[in-house]
């Protein structure tokens, strides 16, 4: 309704997101390349700004949308959750590459956790 004061989004704003090939090829040969359980992690810094997510799935990872979409939520949640940690390793930018048949769901977003958690230590 009009005049109502709008509630804070849980999600990733467009700050927070990496977007468009551009901002990717940067990452995936200049970033510094990480791999565990099956996820592949580039990591770059910048010169400001907060902690940015990008995530890189195809049709390989799973021939339905609905599971790759399920997938990139897992993702960004756990990145959504551990975002004041990351916050601590200052402007980076984030890539994701799930392993290919990966189950989406809460295990997911544990283990994400605690992959984002080595990252920054």
């Amino acid at each position: 309704m009009l005049g109502e004061p709008q509630r804070a989004r849980l999600g990733l704003g467009p700050a927070r997101r990496i977007r468009g090939k551009a901002a990717f090829e940067p990452l995936l040969r200049g970033g510094k390349r990480s791999s565990s359980r099956g996820f592949v992690f580039f990591l770059a810094r910048r010169e400001a700004g907060p902690p940015r997510l990008g995530i890189l799935i195809s049709r390989k990872h799973s021939a339905k949308a609905t599971v790759r979409n399920h997938i990139k939520r897992c993702i960004r949640e756990a990145f959504r959750l551990e975002r004041s940690a990351l916050a601590q390793l200052g402007a980076v930018d984030l890539l994701v590459r799930p392993p290919f048949g990966a189950d989406p769901g809460p295990d997911m977003i544990v283990l994400l956790r605690g992959l984002l958690q080595a990252i920054r230590a």
